[in-house]
């Protein structure tokens, strides 16, 4: 008896001192749930000083985990792991994320700086009323040339892409959404349709583009198109301007008849440790002199309308990147196709990108 009751205590002073050293630990690293903000970003897509200002301000240590596209986030999010207290999906990512009840419900009384986002961009039909989100970065899809080749004059609809001159000269984003919107965009239906014979006329409309198809990739087409070694491509607003930053003779536009108008969002997974830090960290990047400054790093529009005064007028005045509220409303965000019509929409532009080789 006397022997169990020695091997009970000894247990019980073992457990005592794994405790004691865990806490210590904690402590002397500032690693304790309280004190840690994980956030799960698109890679390069904040200022890293950034970072650095929140942690010297608030005590925090963050760490930023990235990812390369929103079903990548999403399955990680859903099997758990790693607690994320922040997140960054785009617009019908995020349909998705509530309808799995992914996402914890925002509560705006501690969000004091929400009031700095542009009214034309709360409210919006992925989130109404912002219950679940709040807007980061904002952009379009349009065609960036290089004027050395090309005029402006030669790209203002989708249509324009078809020029047989352009054979073998256009880079695509390999995107089924952007390459099937292009299609239909271009013949004036939605980029959300689930109309089978929209699909299939715009499929049909689209490999007749195929052939002025150079290349159909992601990340390579900011190199092409700064180095010259491609004149004309389809991309995102916030790459052509990292693109137009490093060469001159580069120009965006967005084409007359409505595009993809994008959004990146700030949302707290319903799994978060820290949620206070959560809401500290949202309201600090909604701070208009941060909000500026992460802009000019990054390159995509600012949904945060008091931060405009902070950016350079040659900035904020460029209409291709910050477009008038009634071109604006030509545009189209991405909807939740459901796992029919989106299985339809990549089968579709497999077939045209095998039909292309």
């Amino acid at each position: 008896m006397k022997k169990l009751r020695s091997l009970l205590i000894g247990i019980l002073l073992i457990i005592g001192l794994l405790f004691l050293g865990t806490v210590w630990l904690e402590r002397s690293t500032g690693m304790s749930d309280a004190k840690v903000l994980n956030i799960y970003n698109w890679g390069d897509y904040i200022d890293p000083k950034l970072i650095t200002k929140f942690e010297k301000q608030t005590g925090y240590k963050v760490n930023y985990e990235t990812f390369d596209s929103n079903e990548a986030m999403l399955t990680k999010i859903k099997q758990g792991g790693t607690s994320y207290d922040i997140a960054v999906p785009s617009d019908y990512m995020i349909q998705k994320m509530k309808k799995e009840h992914l996402l914890l419900k925002l509560d705006h009384s501690k969000l004091p700086n929400l009031k700095n986002i542009d009214p034309q961009f709360m409210d919006l039909a992925f989130d109404q009323h912002n219950e679940y989100s709040v807007p980061y970065f904002w952009g379009t899809l349009g065609i960036i040339y290089n004027d050395k080749f090309y005029q402006a004059s030669q790209f203002k609809t989708w249509n324009d892409l078809w020029d047989p001159q352009l054979k073998n000269k256009i880079m695509f984003i390999d995107g089924a959404r952007e390459f099937m919107g292009i299609g239909l965009a271009s013949m004036g239906r939605s980029l959300n349709s689930k109309n089978d014979a929209d699909l299939d006329r715009a499929y049909n409309k689209l490999k007749a583009l195929t052939p002025n198809a150079k290349a159909i990739v992601s990340d390579e087409i900011k190199t092409y198109m700064a180095n010259e070694e491609s004149s004309v491509a389809v991309t995102f607003s916030g790459e052509a301007a990292d693109m137009m930053e490093k060469n001159s003779h580069l120009h965006y536009v967005i084409p007359e008849g409505g595009t993809n108008l994008w959004f990146d969002n700030l949302v707290i997974p319903k799994t978060a440790k820290n949620k206070q830090g959560a809401y500290e960290f949202i309201n600090f990047m909604l701070d208009p002199k941060n909000a500026a400054q992460n802009t000019e790093y990054i390159g995509y529009s600012t949904p945060n309308k008091a931060a405009l005064k902070y950016l350079p007028k040659a900035i904020t005045s460029n209409k291709e990147f910050y477009p008038s509220a009634a071109r604006i409303k030509q545009m189209e965000i991405y909807e939740d196709l459901g796992p029919k019509y989106l299985e339809k929409y990549n089968d579709l532009f497999l077939e045209l990108k095998m039909y292309r080789n």
